[in-house]
């Protein structure tokens, strides 16, 4: 397998995450402005993975503070059509996680759409469980799950 460099996100990079955002999600995808807002939120961790020079894939999480300590949020998961079942997604997850961490970041949490059986394997496999099902999460007729890992 190719190796996989994972370097943080930045607002160069945005014209390509947004090409790759609207390639995984069709209505529910950031807009360039969403992607912008994120990646320059202090409270924000958006990391690329790169293959070969070429982009190919990025995660967007934020950390909160909580009455019971610091929680995970991650908003997106993306990789481009021609980079996946490489690697690429758990690279990004396991880094991300890491990266919560040393910020004591206690639990993470994840929306994945219902259907979408291939992130939820992944999901299971990095210890992910189901907390709530979510109604027309991604729209009418379109259900979500919300997903929980404890990290410390």
């Amino acid at each position: 397998m190719r190796n996989i460099e994972i370097k943080p996100a930045s607002t160069a990079d945005l014209q390509i995450l947004y090409r790759i955002e609207r390639e995984c999600f069709s209505s529910e995808a950031f807009s360039m402005e969403e992607l912008s807002f994120l990646i320059k939120n202090p409270n924000s961790i958006s990391l690329i993975a790169k293959i070969d020079k070429e982009i190919a894939g990025f995660i967007i999480g934020l950390t909160y503070d909580t009455k019971s300590g610091k929680i995970g949020h991650i908003l997106t998961l993306d990789v481009a059509k021609k980079y996946r079942r490489k690697g690429v997604a758990r690279k990004l997850m396991e880094k991300l996680e890491g990266k919560f961490r040393e910020k004591t970041v206690k639990e993470c949490f994840l929306e994945v759409r219902i259907d979408n059986e291939v992130a939820k394997r992944l999901y299971r496999k990095l210890g992910y469980t189901e907390i709530a099902c979510l109604k027309d999460y991604y729209g009418n007729g379109v259900h979500g799950i919300r997903l929980k890992k404890v990290l410390a």
